[in-house]
Parts: C-alpha cells; structure tokens; sequence
C-alpha cells in the first residue's frame, strides 16, 4: 500500500524555514516601510483631494522639502554620532537674521549670506567643542544653545519682521526654470555631497564608526573627539544653508524663524533610518523621512485638516520613528 503522506510531509516548510521566511519579509518592510508609508499617503491624499496631485503642489512639495531636507540632514549628522542638537533650527533662524542684517548694512548679498552660514558653522563648532571637550551632555547643551538662539534672534529682530531684502537676496528662494522651482537643486546638491562624504571618505567612515562604538573607534587610533566636532561643524554649516534659503523663500525673517521645524527636523532622520543610537543611516532614508512628512504637511493643509491638530500628528510621528528605530535594531542587527 502506498504512503500518500509522505509527499505531503516533505511539501510543508519546516518551521524554522517558515520563521526564516517571516522574518525576511519583516526585514523587508522594515527596510521599505518609509516608502511604503509615502505611497499609500500619496494615494489616499489624492483621493480625498485630486489637486493633490497636480505639477502645482508637486512643486510646492519640493519646495517645502527643501528647507526642512537641509534641516534633517543637519540633524542627522550629530545622530550618526550617537549624539543630538536640538538647536539647528533655532540656529538656522538666527543666522538668516544676521545675513540679512548684514545685507542691511551695505555687505553684497553674496557677502551677507556668506556670513550668516559662517555664524552658523561657528555654533555647530561650538556645540562640538562644549560635548566633546567640557563632557556636556549634548541633549542639554543643544537645548540651552537653542534658547540663547532664540532669544538672540528676538532681540536682534526686536520682535519685527526683517523684509529688507534684495532681489538678488530672494532670487533662489523664487526662481524658477521652465515652471520649475530652482530652490531644491540646492537640496540635491547637498544630499549627493553628504553622501559622497559619508560613503567615500574616511571622514563618513570614521563618523559611522564613532557612533557605533566609540571606544573601539578611539583603540582603532580614530580621534573620537574630532569627528564629532567635525560632525557638528558640518550641521551647522547645513543649518546656515538651511537659514538663508527659507529667508530667501519667505522673503523675510521673522522673529521665531525655524522655530515651527524642529519636530519635523528630528523625526524625517529617524524616521528615514538614522538610528538614534548612532552608527547607522543614509542620506536615501533622509531624503525618504522628508518627504514622508512633507507629504504629511501638504496633504493634511489640503483636505482642511484644523492647523492645531497638524502639531500633535508630528509627535506622534516621533513616536512612530522611534518605535520602528527599535524594530530595527530588534530585527535587522
């Protein structure tokens, strides 16, 4: 008589192969989710809403990503250090207000962003030295430098808006090329150069190494110490880019400039995958985390979402980011 279940036995996965192929595909959703999340926000938007779709507010997604991309990537480096500030747009609100000023006094307009960016760059310097050489803590530090920031850009504004500006000031924040905003070419750039830093350079190895174990880092002979200050120079140096463009897109600065993208500024890294725990990211998943959120923004304003309930969904985007962060680490090592 013939054994019909045999057949049957060796057809059916064994159970760790069935647990090997769970977690494949949780590692595979975990790897997608960011893009799994932007197109079923983008097909569910531009269902509640067919303006959602159009080369209009396609355009002004891109511009809207632009300054808040500049901004996550500023963030996402300190990160990548295992480290936080929380003042890059606070940062990137006060050195905009200096460029302006600085324009205001007769500097070229070249001249006067430059030297927001510097004041810029210098903060992030500062920041680094404060963490690495005076031990504070970095969540600390940042939030303190983010309240002088603040204060500083108040009483240098006196509490009015900044509009003196230059139509060469505002240019790249208007321009437009064949109907199409010149402001995120600038973003592009940015994105491909921290990429090559990161992936092509000692520098972006010596960041991801540092942040994933600082003590083996500082045995291998890698100076701990300066890639962080290293990490948190180019921040700010992101953070003044990111301050001139949204004075040049806004056409002004106002006396809370920056302000209002700090939540969104955190969580489009994590979100995008740069761990909060150091030592892991791309500047793809920046790109991604941005994007998920401007969409977000953008699709919540046109379906008539109240603006007082856009703040709590961007905390609870944070909570989401960090959660998955976990799921990561949990899953894919």
């Amino acid at each position: 008589m013939t054994d019909t279940t045999l057949p049957a036995a060796a057809a059916a996965p064994s159970p760790p192969r069935r647990a090997a192929r769970r977690s494949t595909r949780v590692g595979w959703i975990l790897h997608h989710i960011v893009l799994i999340w932007l197109v079923a926000l983008v097909i569910i938007f531009a269902m509640l809403n067919p303006f959602f779709m159009t080369i209009v507010n396609l355009q002004n997604i891109m511009v809207q990503a632009t300054v808040l991309g500049m901004l996550g990537l500023a963030i996402a480096l300190p990160l990548m250090v295992a480290e936080i500030d929380l003042s890059i747009p606070a940062n990137a609100g006060f050195s905009a207000a200096i460029g302006v000023m600085a324009f205001s006094i007769g500097l070229p307009w070249f001249l006067a962003m430059a030297a927001g960016v510097a004041v810029a760059t210098l903060i992030g310097f500062f920041n680094g030295v404060c963490i690495t050489r005076l031990r504070m803590v970095s969540l600390i530090e940042t939030l303190a430098m983010m309240i002088i920031l603040e204060g500083a850009l108040l009483a240098t504004t006196q509490g009015k808006t900044l509009i003196n500006l230059s139509d060469a000031y505002v240019w790249i924040g208007q321009a437009t090329v064949a109907g199409w905003p010149v402001m995120p070419v600038v973003f592009v750039v940015a994105l491909c150069a921290i990429g090559v830093v990161l992936t092509r350079t000692v520098l972006g190895r010596s960041i991801y190494a540092v942040g994933g174990n600082p003590l083996a880092s500082a045995a291998a002979g890698i100076r701990v110490d300066r890639i962080k200050i290293a990490a948190y120079t180019i921040s700010g140096f992101l953070a003044g880019i990111a301050g001139f463009l949204l004075a040049s897109w806004q056409m002004a600065v106002t006396s809370n400039q920056g302000s209002s993208y700090l939540l969104y500024a955190i969580a489009a890294p994590i979100i995008g995958g740069v761990s909060v725990f150091g030592g892991r990211g791309t500047v793809a998943g920046v790109l991604g985390g941005v994007l998920l959120l401007t969409v977000i923004q953008v699709g919540l304003a046109i379906v008539s979402v109240p603006s007082f309930y856009v703040g709590m969904i961007g905390g609870v985007m944070i909570f989401i980011a960090v959660a998955i962060d976990a799921f990561r680490i949990r899953y894919l090592g």
